[in-house]
């Protein structure tokens, strides 16, 4: 799957300033959850950000999902986890002990214990959102990657397939647990070493990809679409991430 199918996939132009969202805002469970795509969808994606929040290329990678494949459409629904208070896109990288110290006692509140029992209850309120839900799918960005590896592992999964882009914390340990399709889509920051013994951990379907000039963040808030290989990159994480759903989901 190195490479992408055009036949499966039409990405939208992607707009680099001034991105206006095609979804809407909805509550479920008493969080705020971004939702886009079909309302009669019967596939979901749930999109689980990255530390900055609700930021405009993360919101335009879930209208990307749910409109990129030529056939299959997706409802796609991204949970505000932080209620509001996302950390400050300034503060990263942590160059400095000032941001040092601000990121890390924001990181406090963003352990993914207190943040995973959520989960079942926000799939439970999309499913009376739009009832004609049977099947769901995860991306996790970042930090919402480790979220979709712990996820994955449960004993009975909630999703059918995973997508991580720059994924946190790469563990093998999670991966030996991983029960369903797996893909991770890298960037030039996260260790290669961690990346390979994740893949030889799986026990299923996986696919590794290691985008080598791109910075972490690279289909999320770090995005930077303004300079042309980064956006075809971003681009080119969205299609293989859609084919990959296309085949597991």
């Amino acid at each position: 799957m190195s490479k992408h199918s055009d036949a499966c996939c039409r990405i939208p132009p992607v707009i680099v300033e001034g991105y206006e969202p095609k979804g809407t805002y909805v509550e479920l469970n008493g969080i705020k959850t971004y939702v886009t795509g079909p309302e009669n969808s019967d596939k979901a994606l749930l999109s689980v950000y990255d530390i900055f929040g609700f930021f405009p290329q993360t919101i335009q990678g879930a209208d990307i999902l749910a409109d990129g494949d030529v056939e299959k459409k997706y409802q796609v629904y991204m949970p505000d986890f932080f209620e509001g208070n996302p950390a400050k896109i300034e503060w990263y990288p942590p160059t400095d002990d000032e941001k040092k110290a601000k990121l890390g006692k924001w990181f406090e509140g963003a352990v993914w214990p207190k943040h995973l029992p959520k989960v079942p209850g926000i799939l439970e309120a999309a499913k009376k959102h739009n009832p004609n839900i049977s099947s769901w799918g995860i991306i996790g960005y970042c930090w919402g990657g480790k979220m979709a590896s712990i996820l994955a592992g449960d004993e009975e999964p909630l999703f059918k397939a995973a997508v991580q882009t720059s994924p946190a914390m790469i563990d093998p340990v999670d991966a030996a647990n991983v029960k369903i399709p797996m893909m991770i889509l890298a960037s030039e920051e996260e260790s290669a070493e961690d990346v390979k013994k994740y893949e030889e951990a799986l026990k299923g379907p996986g696919h590794m990809e290691i985008f080598g000039d791109q910075l972490h963040g690279f289909m999320s808030a770090r995005a930077n679409l303004g300079e042309e290989n980064a956006k075809s990159e971003y681009e080119r994480g969205y299609k293989l991430a859609l084919e990959f759903f296309r085949e597991h989901l």
